[in-house]
This record gives structure tokens, sequence and C-alpha cells, in this order.
């Protein structure tokens, strides 16, 4: 057995490990004791740029690019790239002895398939890790790597690339606005007893680059949406996985919701980003969130169109996917695809489904 296959087999037995290999469990073990890791305090004050790198006294946490893009060839893509950090225990070590795994996701779709690719590493070996001071994210040859000018944020501005099997992207991002807090400050509340986590985002950038699929390059362009969280205990115990929406809106506003699941009604919260990045918690006594239509996907049942209703700000729309079947069949699967949305609103998004 050489050293690489030795290597994805500890891989995949200590992913299991940490957080579940299935569907069912895979996402409900985010509800688990946090004992031994920090877990979030509301109050604390995110630092810049130190808050981009990684916090591995905390069990989970991730940096998240979703981007909705329109080919010169007049199609619509998406693109993902995600790197997760999950720990098996609090602390860094070298080599192998490290606690620290990494997950790395990048994804395209299209409105007639979507192109997946996973990537896997242990930490303490240098094959994954995030840098500050310039900022970088890495999994292998996947990169998030920052080209920002001198004085400016380090996510201002990114080159992000990523590839798999029959499909690679390179697309720069420049933020056109300020970094966003979610929630309190920063401070995310996911639950009625209590759970929370970190979470900020950058939702202003434009998108431009190159994604070919099938062997075909298209130059693209569009709108991109960064996240990042981390968290030792982002779900309650009966909480089994969440729907979170990003929207963009044609008249340059965002809409950060979401809703975890629990036996009732569930958890909801959203964040109203105004186009000059000034925000308004939304609490979910006025939100509505309904699923319309169902697909049939992989092998389950999952809500691919909703209606979102916040009279507050007059919103009535209801959501379209790209592509219904845009399953991300990974070691710990869910759905994951841009969406558009038409009503008292217009625009587009992404959507991501788990725990289904």
């Amino acid at each position: 057995m050489n050293a690489k296959v030795l290597l994805a087999i500890v891989l995949v037995l200590t992913l299991t490990a940490s957080i579940g290999h299935s569907q069912s469990n895979g996402f409900a073990r985010l509800g688990s004791s946090a004992q031994g890791f920090k877990i979030p305090e509301r109050g604390r004050s995110l630092s810049f740029p130190s808050d981009h790198g990684a916090h591995p006294d905390y069990r989970i946490e991730w940096w998240y690019v979703t981007a909705n893009l329109e080919g010169e060839d007049g199609a619509r893509y998406g693109a993902q790239w995600t790197l997760f950090r999950s720990a098996l225990a609090p602390g860094v070590a070298s080599g192998f002895a490290d606690p620290q795994i990494w997950i790395g996701h990048a994804a395209v779709t299209t409105k007639s398939r979507q192109y997946i690719a996973e990537r896997l590493s242990r930490g303490g070996v240098g094959q994954a890790n995030v840098a500050t001071n310039p900022f970088e994210a890495w999994i292998d040859d996947w990169t998030m790597k920052s080209f920002a000018r001198a004085g400016a944020d380090e996510l201002d501005e990114l080159l992000l690339r990523a590839n798999g099997r029959d499909f690679r992207y390179s697309l720069t991002l420049r933020s056109k606005g300020p970094l966003v807090l979610q929630g309190d400050r920063g401070y995310s509340l996911k639950s009625a007893s209590g759970q929370a986590s970190y979470y900020y985002s950058q939702p202003f950038y434009q998108a431009s680059g190159v994604i070919k699929v099938e062997g075909v390059e298209v130059v693209v362009s569009g709108q991109a949406w960064l996240d990042r969280e981390w968290s030792s205990q982002p779900l309650a115990s009966n909480q089994t996985g969440w729907d979170w929406f990003s929207l963009h809106f044609d008249n340059g506003e965002k809409l950060m919701l979401f809703r975890l699941r629990d036996n009732k009604d569930g958890f909801i919260s959203a964040n109203w980003i105004a186009d000059d990045g000034k925000t308004t918690l939304i609490s979910q006594n006025d939100i509505h969130l309904e699923p319309v239509r169902q697909a049939a996907v992989a092998g389950r049942t999952l809500p691919v169109a909703w209606r979102i209703q916040i009279p507050a700000y007059s919103l009535d729309i209801t959501t379209r996917p790209l592509f219904d079947q845009a399953w991300m069949a990974t070691k710990t699967p869910y759905w994951e695809g841009p969406i558009g949305f038409s009503g008292t609103a217009t625009g587009v998004g992404y959507l991501e489904m788990t725990g289904y």
C-alpha cells in the first residue's frame, strides 16, 4: 500500500469520525457536545485580518465562495469554492499529530449538469491551510489568494482557482462594498437554546474570469459572495440541517437568510444588507418561508423552489434553481446551486440545503 493510498484511507476514516459520513448524521453531529473546544461569545469584536485566518480551537470552520455568472455565450453558470476545517481536538501540531482535517469542495453548475470535486487533507503537512499577511487559503492546487492593494482589507480582491474532472475555473473577485458582520456584530445565533457561530460575509464581489467545462472555455462575469463562519456547536441537538439563501437583488441590495430545521417550526433568521453595506437583522417572526416545488434528487425529495416573504420590506419572491439536480455527492452530501428569483423583486443568488 503506497503512502497516498494510506493517506486517503486515514482521511476518510477521520473525516467520518469528525463530521459523519452519511447524510442522516453528517450535519446532526454538529449539534453534539462542544466539550474541550472554545465556543462563540456574544460581544467579542471580530478583528481583521487575523479573523480571516483559521481558528483551530473551534471545531468547525469554513471559507465559502459562491458565484452567479453569465458567459459570453449567454448561458448562466454557478461556481462554488469551499475550504472546510474540522477539528478532532483543539489546537495544532506538526505532521500527522495535527488534529485538523481540511476538506475542499468545488463545483460548476450549468442548466443541465453539476460538476463537482472534493479534496481531503490532514493538517500539519502543508497540503492545506489558511495564512494571513497576505491572505491565502489552499488545498492542493486549489487556491483563494489575495492580491489586494496595501492598506486594503485582504479579502477586497481575490484570485480563485479550482479544478475537477471535466471542469476548471479561474476567477478574479473585486469587492464593491464593505465586509458585513452577520447577526449581532458577527455573533450569529442558531437556536433558541443559544447555539451560535461567528459569521461574517463579503457579499459585494464583482467576478470575472474563465470557466472550462467539457473542454470548452467560456469567459464569464457576474456577482460573488464569500461567507466566513466558525463555531464548535453550530446546531442544537434536535436540529438536523439547514436551508440557507444568499440573494443579490438587481437594485444592489442583498439578503442572507437561513432556516435551521428541527422537529417543530425551526429557527429562522435573516439579515437585510443595503447597497452601502448597512445591515438590519430580521427576526423569524417577520419572515415567511415555504417550499413551493419538490424534486426527486439523489434518491430523496428536496424542496428546490421557495417562496420568501418579508412584509416589512414588501418582499414576496419565489426562487427557482438553475438546475434541480445540483447535488454535491461528497463525503457528507448536500444540495448547493445557483438560483434566480422574481416577484416584488428580481435577482440571483445561491441556495444550500443540508441534512436531507
